[in-house]
């Protein structure tokens, strides 16, 4: 049997770069002998996030359009040149049988220089929303993986498979009891438990939720895990001096992020697309808060495509100062709208995503 050689292009957040990595360890267990490469996007998260999953990666100078500042796109067009340039060696090099993209600024001349040299490519879309760079690779893939239903009007019907996307694996291999996960962050495991996470940088609107109304959840009969993210953890740990809050526990960074799902009785998160598979597998109850600084503004999409099933709770970014942390107070304290939370979310659960989208990479490559 041929060895088989695998491009995996794209990244730029945590969001992307999960699925890509979740769908080269399951090319890998399927084929043990795959060799498998990345290209990125210098300077975005997957250029230290893919060699620490054990993957090497190859990056790119490429960047976004400057909507602000027009001049500046001379510069962004000359690294689209170069970036295309670079992608068609790193190619001719690694010889891949089939090219994968993620979406992301490194997947789109990639796969453009992939589909050129005669290389089947196949593109997987995150979110309800399709992003600009996989609307324009869609009619260079041979197969477009998708996460939502509907997806027919962004892409050609016969490329679609509904596969979900690919979540990491730790979450639902975590076998702590939901008392244990509670203690290891120090709280009561006979309270009601609250997990706000805006990502592994924060989010200034759920941490300001937070800030102005710390008075709301020292009265509260529920406890709270509030992962502040490291890029607001000094001015929030400024702010919070002086205040002895026993039912609150603040962390910049959470490791293990299957003990803190598994402590929540109910998550405040944003809504990307990674977050809310994890959310669907697992059955977790959420109330979802998208960020309004996303392209397309895909994440309202997203929650949305939720909400509108009463699997999630919607805020809109603009009112969660004033209404999220009342919302959320009242929402764990009712057993009934957690439980249908709960069994509705986990309608929407794609499982095997990964295995699903290896096994259609494996057949492209064969088909070559």
């Amino acid at each position: 049997m041929e060895e088989l050689r695998v491009i995996i292009s794209g990244g730029g957040t945590g969001g992307h770069i999960f699925p890509a990595v979740s769908i080269a360890n399951a090319v890998k267990s399927l084929r043990p002998d795959a060799k498998i490469l990345f290209v990125g996007a210098l300077g975005r998260m997957e250029m230290q996030r893919v060699p620490a999953a054990g993957y090497e990666i190859k990056g790119l100078p490429i960047c976004g359009f400057d909507r602000k500042n027009l001049l500046k796109n001379f510069k962004v067009l000359y690294k689209i040149w170069k970036s295309q340039r670079m992608a068609k060696s790193i190619i001719k090099d690694f010889k891949p049988q089939v090219a994968v993209g993620v979406g992301g600024y490194a997947s789109g001349p990639t796969l453009n220089k992939a589909a050129a040299m005669g290389i089947p490519c196949l593109i997987q879309e995150q979110n309800s929303y399709a992003g600009v760079t996989n609307k324009l690779l869609a009619k260079k893939a041979e197969k477009i993986c998708v996460a939502y239903e509907g997806m027919e009007r962004f892409f050609p019907a016969e490329k679609i498979i509904l596969t979900g996307n690919p979540v990491r694996q730790a979450l639902l291999d975590t076998k702590i009891s939901q008392e244990d996960a509670i203690k290891s962050f120090g709280l009561d495991p006979s309270k009601k438990t609250i997990l706000l996470v805006g990502g592994s940088l924060g989010a200034r609107t759920i941490n300001e939720s937070v800030l102005q109304h710390l008075d709301l959840i020292k009265a509260a009969d529920a406890q709270f895990i509030w992962q502040t993210g490291k890029y607001y953890s000094a001015e929030i740990a400024e702010r919070l001096k002086g205040e002895n809050i026993p039912n609150l526990k603040v962390t910049d960074f959470i490791t293990d992020m299957g003990a803190a799902y598994k402590a929540a009785d109910l998550v405040i998160s944003r809504a990307g697309a990674s977050s809310i598979s994890e959310f669907c597998l697992i059955g977790k109850p959420v109330i979802l808060v998208p960020s309004p600084n996303v392209a397309e503004d895909h994440q309202t999409k997203n929650a949305l495509a939720l909400a509108n099933r009463d699997a999630a709770i919607y805020v809109k970014d603009a009112d969660a100062p004033a209404t999220l942390l009342e919302l959320a107070i009242k929402t764990v304290a009712d057993e009934q709208k957690l439980k249908s939370l709960s069994e509705n979310v986990l309608k929407l659960a794609l499982p095997d995503s990964a295995d699903i989208i290896a096994k259609e990479v494996i057949k492209l490559a064969e088909k070559k």
